[in-house]
């Protein structure tokens, strides 16, 4: 059976077909969090194992198809640190599900966008526009109402845990892009995985445990959801653009409250969807006015660069 392609290509224009194939990445995104948050007796790095190595798996035929010569990389160094930081972000992600809902956790790990701007200026000291610092006040008002600051945050971190997630969503979506100026993003997706789930086997040795059939089967589910989050987005980005899909990525927060509230009765207050509304509010204006590195998929991997569909197909086919 041939391999799935996972090289960025055009299918031609059609951004309701791309639309509802992000829609579909992130629903897919939001079921791998609840089955995450079902798997409270499983250590976070054994779930973030799972996730990484099944993914691999997934992908590893659609690699080898492409040959050896399409996976060797200038840039090992930046593959290397893309792929821990965000293992890290997930990670983080993964632990704050142990005491925050859904919603909440989903949407921290999902404010990415208002920090890009801030890690694009420390990195290649791009100055931060007017319209692109209201954006991120509005934002962080938003971080504000969810997290409560307080001295109780002290004692239960899982709210800070989710924002260092989406801190750290933001530092590989830089690093993702910077990659993609000489590595087609097929090349870093599968580094991505790879190098990820190569780092946490000794780690996942360490802390394993005997599993229930239950556990066994959502860590499974885990990993092949995230793999299909990432075809999804792959399929998406050849019928649009970046711009164009970009705010729909906060599709996840959505499914990700709904998903809360059927199987873990979660319920959020007034404040926690005011600042919901603020968060997705600042982050969508922040793609829309920030660098080029706001304009992708930030929650785990799936920038789909729109350079390698259109002026470098050549590079992309080699």
């Amino acid at each position: 059976m041939q391999p799935i392609d996972i090289r960025a290509q055009d299918a031609g224009h059609h951004l309701a077909m791309g639309i509802l194939l992000i829609v579909t990445a992130f629903f897919c995104s939001a079921l791998m969090g609840a089955c995450s948050k079902s798997l409270h007796q499983v250590s976070p790095l054994l779930t973030l194992f799972f996730q990484y190595a099944i993914g691999f798996l997934c992908f590893l035929p659609s690699g080898l198809h492409l040959g050896l010569e399409h996976l060797r990389t200038e840039r090992l160094a930046l593959q290397v640190f893309r792929s821990v930081v965000g293992s890290a972000c997930q990670l983080l992600f993964f632990m704050s599900l142990r005491a925050l809902p859904l919603l909440d956790a989903s949407l921290l790990s999902n404010a990415a966008p208002l920090f890009i701007p801030l890690v694009v200026w420390m990195w290649s000291r791009q100055s931060i526009q007017l319209r692109v610092a209201l954006s991120l006040l509005i934002g962080l008002l938003g971080v504000l109402l969810v997290i409560h600051p307080g001295p109780e945050l002290l004692h239960d971190p899982a709210a800070l845990l989710a924002l260092g997630s989406g801190v750290l969503s933001a530092i590989a979506l830089v690093a993702t892009n910077k990659l993609a100026e000489t590595d087609p993003p097929a090349r870093t997706l599968l580094y991505n995985f790879g190098v990820s789930a190569a780092l946490l086997i000794p780690v996942a040795i360490s802390v394993w445990a005997p599993l229930s059939l239950r556990a066994l089967l959502l860590l499974v589910s885990v990993g092949v959801l995230f793999a299909l989050t990432q075809w999804f987005i792959i399929l998406a980005y050849r019928y649009a653009s970046a711009t164009e899909l970009s705010p729909f990525n906060y599709s996840v927060v959505i499914f990700s409250g709904l998903l809360g509230w059927m199987f873990y009765g979660d319920v959020p207050t007034a404040a926690a969807m005011l600042g919901t509304a603020l968060i997705c509010s600042g982050g969508i204006l922040s793609i829309h006015h920030g660098p080029p590195e706001g304009k992708g998929s930030w929650f785990g991997f799936g920038h789909w660069h729109w350079l390698w569909k259109v002026v470098r197909p050549a590079a992309d086919a080699a």
